[in-house]
C-alpha cells in the first residue's frame, strides 16, 4: 500500500489516503498532509487563455495542435491524467466518464473532451489502449475528435499545466507522480471558464459548467435559471446555490410581483373615474 500512497495524495484539492475506506469520511488536517504532497494543488485560472500552439501526439499517431480542438463552436473538457498512474488518474477518468455517461450532450456532437498525459514515459500505444478502455466504459458514439488521448513532450506538457493551474511532481522515492485531480472547462475559442475540482463530477455539475462555457449555445432555458442561482464552490467541490444571489432574484421577483399589483389596480382605478362617452348629457 505504501507504494500507492503518493499517486492517491490530492483528490478535491486536498490530501487524500489510499488507506481510507471512503474518502468522502475522511476530512484530513494540514497537518495530515505529507511533505511530498505539498504544493500540489489546482490555481486558480479561469480567464487564462489555453497555449494553442503547442503541440502534442494522438492515440492514433498524428500530431495535433492544441488549439485545433477550439473550433469556436464546442466547448472542450481537458484532463490531466498519465496512462500508467496506479490510482488517482484512474478515479478522476472514471468519475468523468460516469458524469458523461449520465449527460444528454456527447463528445463530438455538443463538446469535447482532451486527456493529456503528463508522464514522459506514455507512449502512443498507451494512449490508444487507455482511450479503447474508456470508450468502451462509456459505451456511446464518440465523434471526430469528441475525446482524444495525448501524449507529448515535457516541454510542451508543462507549459500547458501551467497555463491552466495544474500542479504535478515527480516523486524520486515513490517512483511516481504526486499530482491534483480535476478537469478543466474551456470556451470554444479557448478561453478556461470552470474548473471542476475532485474525482466525482456528476451530471449536474458537468451541464453546468458546459452551459457556463458554451456562452448560451448549449443548455435549456432552465439551465441558464439554474446559472443564476447557483455557483461553483472549490472547497465543496460542486456547483452549490449562491444563497446572496438567490435572496437577489427573490427580491427582484417580489417588486416585480408588487409592481404588477400596483399597475393593475392603478388602470382599474383609472377606468373606474373615467366617465363613459355614452353617460355625457
Amino acid at each position: 500500500m505504501r507504494g500507492l500512497s503518493v499517486a492517491a495524495l490530492v483528490g478535491l484539492g486536498l490530501a487524500t489516503s489510499v488507506v481510507s475506506a471512503r474518502a468522502d469520511e475522511w476530512q484530513p488536517t494540514p497537518a495530515a498532509v505529507p511533505a511530498t504532497a505539498k504544493g500540489i494543488d489546482i490555481d486558480d485560472r479561469r480567464g487564462a487563455t489555453a497555449p494553442k500552439d503547442l503541440s502534442f501526439t494522438n492515440q492514433d499517431g498524428k500530431r495535433v495542435a492544441f488549439g485545433d480542438y477550439f473550433d469556436g463552436q464546442h466547448p472542450v473538457v481537458v484532463v490531466m491524467a498519465y496512462y500508467e498512474c496506479p490510482m488517482l488518474c484512474t478515479l478522476v477518468l472514471n468519475g468523468l466518464t460516469s458524469g458523461l455517461a449520465n449527460l444528454a450532450w456527447a463528445p463530438g456532437k455538443e463538446f469535447r473532451v482532451v486527456t493529456v498525459s503528463f508522464d514522459p514515459r506514455d507512449t502512443v500505444d498507451a494512449a490508444s489502449k487507455k482511450r479503447a478502455s474508456y470508450m468502451k466504459s462509456y459505451g456511446r458514439f464518440v465523434g471526430d475528435r469528441g475525446w482524444d488521448f495525448l501524449v507529448g513532450d515535457p516541454d510542451s506538457v508543462r507549459k500547458l499545466a501551467d497555463a491552466i493551474g495544474f500542479r504535478y511532481r515527480w516523486d524520486a522515492e515513490q517512483k511516481q507522480f504526486a499530482h491534483a485531480a480535476g478537469a478543466f472547462v474551456f470556451t470554444s475559442d479557448g478561453r478556461l471558464s470552470q474548473v471542476l475540482k475532485g474525482i466525482n463530477f456528476p451530471e449536474r455539475d458537468l451541464r453546468l459548467a458546459l452551459t457556463e462555457a458554451s456562452e448560451g449555445k448549449l443548455g435549456s432555458t432552465w439551465d441558464q435559471i439554474l446559472l443564476l442561482c447557483y455557483h461553483y464552490d472549490p472547497a465543496a467541490g460542486n456547483y452549490v446555490l449562491w444563497s446572496i444571489r438567490l435572496m437577489q432574484l427573490a427580491g427582484l421577483l417580489t417588486v416585480l410581483l408588487v409592481g404588477g399589483w400596483l399597475l393593475r389596480m392603478w388602470r382599474r382605478d383609472l377606468a373606474r373615474s373615467v366617465t363613459p362617452a355614452g353617460d355625457v348629457a
